[in-house]
């Protein structure tokens, strides 16, 4: 017949649990690799790689006169230096045809001609992004020779601007989105490949027939990955803080931490549903990448969703590393509270208690 001690005993296997698992973790080089350095890495090489992220030069080609083009002002051209280089060639058929090879190459990013009034600006569909800056450009040059032309001011006038302050980086951006899904990977690989693992070696077997409270083994599991995913949260914010990369904190950026704990949880349970269905480490590994690497994607961990297709964002929508990313990014880089934060950590401790239930009927001691 099996014992349980007293709240004593109780306090002290809780204890004893969290430093052998503490312990464990930090004796398993792939596992700190792949929580904690595999993340981390992203940060730093997206970090530096967008740091000066900007509108970057456009090459357009004139073949031939363009009005506009040779008649702007000293001052204007200097003005579009950084953004525009033009590259003029004479107006025979053989350097138009060899301007258009070049556009569809992508050694050039248009080419642009003139017929009598009409100007034409000829672009390649293999970057529509860098195609619009373009058009842009252009566009703003022809209107301010037409208003130059005419002589009469134009009745309405565009001023634009970014709603961040100018100063804003993409590291603002990237920190959210790259925190929630390290803390999702740890999450769930580290709970479903534990669960498998203690499973295989009858540890949790033994763990059940020893004078241990469940509570405690429980608590102490959870615990460790609480503390995981609060090393994670510091050490981002650490490194992306750092001057080099000039992640600024609003004011309200402490509430990443509740949102992480209850991230954590959420993710735990979904690991927790992977280990007790998963009958094998290789199989645990492979259902936790099915959950998660897709799920890093179309919650926008990476990159934006606004240009996504319609049922893409709305799938995304039953993802809750999509919500957690978005809370993050409320919270850290635009200054939101509460408001951004309570309901998106009820939600997630909702979704965690749910998922512990249905873990809870799929879970086995042993391999049987």
């Amino acid at each position: 017949m099996r014992t349980r001690k007293g709240t004593g005993a109780g306090v002290q296997s809780f204890r004893s649990l969290t430093k052998a698992m503490t312990l464990g973790l930090l004796r398993d080089r792939t596992a700190v690799f792949f929580m904690l350095v595999f993340p981390l890495m992203f940060l730093v090489l997206l970090g530096t790689l967008l740091k000066d992220a900007g509108v970057s030069e456009s090459k357009v080609i004139q073949v031939g006169d363009v009005a506009v083009l040779d008649e702007m002002p000293d001052e204007e051209r200097e003005q579009l230096r950084d953004v525009l280089r033009i590259e003029k060639t004479d107006g025979s058929a053989a350097a138009r045809a060899d301007a258009l090879e070049k556009v569809r190459k992508g050694d050039a990013d248009a080419a642009v001609t003139q017929t009598g009034g009409e100007i034409e600006l000829r672009f390649s569909a293999a970057d529509l992004v860098r195609a619009g800056n373009v058009q842009g450009i252009l566009n703003s040059i022809v209107q301010r020779a037409n208003q130059a032309a005419t002589g009469q001011p134009p009745a309405y006038t565009l001023t634009s601007g970014q709603v961040e302050d100018e100063s804003t980086k993409p590291i603002q951006f990237l920190t959210p989105g790259l925190l929630g899904w390290a803390v999702a990977m740890g999450a769930v690989f580290g709970t479903a490949l534990n669960l498998v693992n203690w499973r295989k070696k009858r540890i949790l077997r033994r763990l059940w027939l020893a004078p241990v409270n469940a509570g405690s083994v429980i608590g102490a599991r959870i615990g460790v990955n609480l503390t995981l995913a609060l090393a994670q949260t510091a050490i981002f914010l650490g490194v992306a803080t750092l001057p080099y990369f000039g992640l600024r904190l609003t004011g309200y950026w402490w509430l990443s931490f509740p949102l992480i704990l209850s991230g954590t949880l959420a993710f735990m349970s979904i690991g927790l549903v992977v280990g007790a269905w998963a009958r094998s480490e290789e199989a645990a590994n492979g259902m936790a990448q099915i959950v998660i690497l897709p799920m890093a994607f179309l919650s926008g961990s990476f990159f934006p969703l606004d240009s996504a297709p319609q049922w893409l964002r709305t799938v995304s929508q039953f993802l809750p590393l999509k919500h957690l990313g978005e809370a993050m990014q409320g919270v850290l880089s635009r200054g939101e509270g509460w408001s951004t934060a309570l309901p998106v950590i009820a939600g997630l401790l909702a979704f965690a208690a749910v998922l512990t239930l249905i873990a809870a009927r799929l879970f086995r001691w042993d391999e049987a």
